[in-house]
């Protein structure tokens, strides 16, 4: 009698719940899209172009790209510098450093626009932008160049400067190429996140895309001229990826060899070390000094009377509630995707990982606007309702979501799964009892990174958010829009301890991965 056997499908192979979470997923990103296009068919060729080819429109390209240009590349060298200064010389405290320049991720960009307004009520333009977007996303460049840094081969380095080259020469030559990747990402997201950006510039009164789409949407409630700026806004955006992805080119960039990896020989700064220490410090009080000192200061002069407790615990309810929601959807959307991505190599795979990371440069206001429009005309009774506000959310922040889910996928090892299978599990007791087990800590980060993502969310929420809504995000923005910045400051410091732990695990995430 021959023995029997036991078939299991592939562990490659989506299954059918898989195939139709992902394709379902695959849809809802391409409605933003959507309702670009069917806003220029339904409004006409001709009408589209007389709503785009105006002077208005011009005048936010230059603010917005203006913006962009001057910004981009002035965080890039100060994330780069800062992280070379940590990384590779002996200045003083080094451990705080690194700390303390990737905590000004915990402050939104909005909180520092009220800030250094609080301090200079005059500051508007384009200059004013630049400053308060550097002191906000800095961080985004340092943290992937000091990650690059510690986990390049320092023999390099030290071979250049022994054969006569000078430090600041070894880095031009040697270092900075090996930084193009962490430089191009760096400089990609904090472009992305310059073109949706909406509280910060509304607050010093400087005119952008998505400042112009609000208050269009306010005094129209997305008519066509809203909707033709938003198209612009997402070419701009797909400029960017086909910028970012022509730069990158097809170079790769390694580390030859095995053996312990082992530190940098630091250089001595000696006399240097002076002017390098107040450089740092006046990094860190622009960046962390100035809104602490500026909220500290309303508390103050609000006193007692700012801590309302009762509107402040509900607004803290709110968005811990939603935030809480739409990280355990945000995640669990997130599975299915990253299997399919880390499991297959189909052209499927890759189209359902791109579409949402696609997503995920497009700005909130366009995503908001096509939801807005998408419930008023085939869902009306879903206009306004915290299911679509959290279905925003989705859609904003899966990516976050999917990059660190991605990442712990493919650390799972196939044979477990296999194993498992073969001794007669299902794919579904599979999934609990090995994937979700080695996952796990992968999708924590997720998790977090989606919450604290939403909690400080500003745009989507004003537009999407149904009547009694009060989020923190919300109440601080009616208080600042109404120059009560006393009444602001409790909102503010909120926010901010909310996002603390995320920017700290993000930190010791960073230094986990360059230490592998």
């Amino acid at each position: 009698m021959a023995p029997s056997t036991v078939t299991t499908p592939p562990v490659g192979r989506p299954g059918a719940v898989v195939t139709g979470v992902a394709l379902l997923l695959m849809a809802a990103t391409f409605v933003p899209l959507g309702y670009i296009v069917s806003t220029i068919f339904s409004i006409g060729i001709d009408r589209a172009a007389d709503l785009v080819f105006r002077p208005r429109v011009g005048d936010l390209l230059r603010n917005t790209l203006g913006v962009v240009v001057c910004t981009a590349p002035i965080c890039v060298a100060l994330g780069i510098g800062l992280a070379w200064v940590v990384e590779r010389t002996d200045v003083p405290g080094k451990s705080w450093w690194g700390p303390l320049f990737v905590a000004p991720l915990a402050v939104p960009a909005f909180v520092d626009s009220y800030a250094w307004i609080s301090l200079f009520p005059t500051m508007h333009g384009l200059w004013a932008g630049v400053l308060i977007s550097t002191m906000s996303y800095f961080p985004l460049a340092y943290l992937p160049a000091a990650a690059t840094l510690r986990r390049l081969d320092p023999a390099v380095e030290e071979s250049a400067r022994a054969l006569g080259s000078g430090p600041v020469a070894a880095f031009i030559r040697i270092v900075l190429p090996q930084l193009r990747l962490a430089v191009l990402g760096g400089g990609l997201l904090i472009a992305l996140h310059l073109l949706a950006e909406y509280g910060a510039f509304a607050l010093i009164r400087f005119d952008t895309f998505t400042t112009a789409i609000f208050e269009q949407y306010q005094s129209s409630f997305a008519g066509p001229a809203g909707s033709m700026l938003a198209g612009v806004l997402v070419l701009c955006c797909f400029a960017l990826l086909g910028v970012d992805a022509g730069l990158r080119g097809r170079g790769r960039y390694a580390r030859v060899g095995g053996g312990t990896q082992r530190s940098a020989t630091r250089i001595r700064l000696g006399i240097g070390v002076f002017p390098v220490l107040v450089v740092l410090a006046g990094v860190t009080v622009a960046a962390l000094g100035v809104p602490l000192w500026t909220i500290g200061r309303w508390l103050h002069i609000g006193g007692a009377a700012v801590w309302n407790l009762g509107e402040i615990g509900h607004a803290l309810r709110q968005t811990l509630g939603l935030a809480t929601v739409a990280a355990l959807l945000a995640t669990a959307c997130a599975f299915p995707v990253a299997w399919i991505a880390v499991r297959s190599a189909s052209v499927f795979a890759r189209l359902v990982e791109g579409a949402n990371y696609v997503t995920s440069a497009l700005p909130g206001i366009v995503i908001a606007l096509a939801m807005v429009t998408v419930t008023i005309r085939w869902a009306p009774p879903l206009y306004q309702t915290a299911s679509m506000v959290i279905a925003a959310y989705v859609l904003l922040f899966l990516p976050r979501a999917l990059v660190a889910v991605r990442a712990g996928f493919a650390q799972v090892p196939v044979g477990l799964e296999e194993a498992s299978r073969s001794l007669g599990k299902s794919a579904l007791a599979t999934f609990f009892l090995v994937t979700l087990r080695l996952t796990a800590p992968a999708a924590a980060a997720a998790g977090a990174l989606v919450f604290v993502a939403v909690a400080t969310e500003l745009t989507a929420t004003l537009l999407l958010a149904p009547l009694g809504t009060r989020t923190l995000a919300m109440r601080f923005w009616a208080f600042s829009g109404e120059l009560d910045y006393a009444a602001a400051a409790p909102y503010a410091l909120i926010m901010i301890v909310v996002s603390v732990p995320v920017t700290y695990l993000l930190f010791n995430r960073s230094r986990a991965v360059a230490g592998a």
